[in-house]
């Protein structure tokens, strides 16, 4: 089965909120930065107390995410392993492919190149880590 075209690329990208008002020519450079990963339903991405080495964007398929006892699904568009990436601390929870997934992986050193170039993905990345705290301690 061919990969989608870069056109199709760029447009996924765009699709994904915290990238939707960046220029294409930042989108190219996001697409330079990151790797396309595919995984296979029920294999496990990321392990508790672990440290983080990128950033994972979803843009097929979905994860479930389990904090503290909780499950959280996660699909296209959206995004984990940020925490890790952004602190010291280590990952604070379980994420398994749902069912098979293909996703954007950013390494540690490329992330951060890509905040210090484009802020909006920082600022877009922090309304949607506030939402999800506020979510987790309302519950």
């Amino acid at each position: 089965m061919p990969g989608p075209t870069n056109t199709q690329r760029l447009e996924t990208l765009r699709s994904i909120p915290m990238f939707a008002e960046l220029s294409d020519r930042s989108l190219k450079r996001i697409r330079a930065l990151s790797d396309e990963v595919e995984v296979p339903a029920g294999q496990l991405l990321v392990q508790p107390r672990q440290a983080g080495s990128g950033l994972f964007i979803i843009e097929e398929g979905t994860v479930l995410v389990e904090p503290r006892g909780q499950k959280i699904e996660l699909g296209p568009g959206q995004f984990f392993g940020e925490i890790a990436l952004l602190s010291s601390h280590p990952h604070t929870a379980r994420v398994r492919a749902k069912t098979a997934l293909r996703c954007l992986a950013i390494n540690r050193f490329n992330f951060r190149k890509l905040l210090e170039s484009e802020p909006k993905i920082a600022i877009s990345m922090l309304e949607t880590m506030a939402s999800r705290f506020a979510g987790s301690i309302l519950h």
